[in-house]
């Protein structure tokens, strides 16, 4: 790979892990394409990376259609460059026991957790083969070891693994990795909704949580970026097919 500037395209970077992870990669010197469903969302995360010099463009797409993430892609290209790098971070919850939990409470966790994966390595893989580097980084979760109410998005959070592992497999000749972050307790506006629909306060449901947390805090999206970072860079070039809890204790 050569000295130029690499072009990376994080999922679901409107907010939450997806923007902390973007902003952290524009501060590593890469460029950012910062993909969500509402472009107009991306905003913040494109002010903020512009305004400490770094370079981002914003780019709607829902990851779960085919046609709409091959635009993104083209767009990418485009007004960036190819991309080398993917961070496939999108998802969304739908959460409820299982005999309450529709088929497309199913379906929707799947399409953008799996499907969107899918789509959106698929329509870069070929970017990376042809520079011979590239780094993909997928976000599983705790819940991939099973979570009441979460049969959904434990069963997409698991698959995020089996995905990794075989991207691992059939990419590494061409110099690409494929790692995956299995986040555990992370502050976000996804984990704030959770404690509203428990009918508890934010703090309470943080506070709730840190009796199975070792080091005594709760996660941050930045702790997330930081991991995501050692994935993709150069020195990372070892480390392939490998899921790392980031739990703030041991996961098994």
């Amino acid at each position: 790979m050569s000295a130029k500037v690499k072009t990376a395209v994080v999922t679901g970077a409107a907010r939450g892990i997806g923007a902390g992870v973007a902003r952290r990669l524009a501060e590593d010197g890469l460029q950012v394409a910062v993909v969500d469903l509402d472009e107009d969302a991306c905003a913040s995360t494109v002010d903020t990376i512009r305004a400490t010099g770094g370079t981002a463009v914003a780019i709607g797409a829902d990851v779960s259609h085919e046609a709409s993430v091959l635009a993104a892609v083209e767009r990418v290209v485009t007004e960036l460059g190819a991309p080398t790098v993917l961070v496939n971070n999108a998802g969304i919850t739908r959460d409820n026991l299982l005999f309450k939990m529709s088929v497309d409470d199913w379906d929707s966790v799947m399409g953008v957790h799996l499907r969107g994966s899918f789509l959106m390595t698929r329509a870069i893989q070929q970017h990376m083969v042809d520079a011979g580097w590239g780094r993909i980084v997928n976000l599983s979760s705790t819940s991939a070891l099973g979570n009441r109410g979460q049969a959904n998005y434990a069963a997409a959070k698991a698959g995020m693994q089996g995905f990794t592992k075989t991207l691992a497999l059939e990419l590494g000749r061409f110099g690409v990795t494929a790692n995956a972050i299995a986040p555990g307790f992370i502050a976000t506006e996804m984990t704030e909704a959770t404690a509203a629909r428990l009918g508890m306060s934010f703090e309470e449901f943080k506070t709730a949580a840190l009796p199975a947390i070792a080091v005594n805090r709760v996660g941050e999206p930045a702790d997330i970026a930081h991991l995501a970072s050692f994935f993709i860079s150069e020195g990372a070039g070892f480390i392939s097919g490998q899921v790392v809890y980031a739990a703030g204790g041991p996961r098994a």
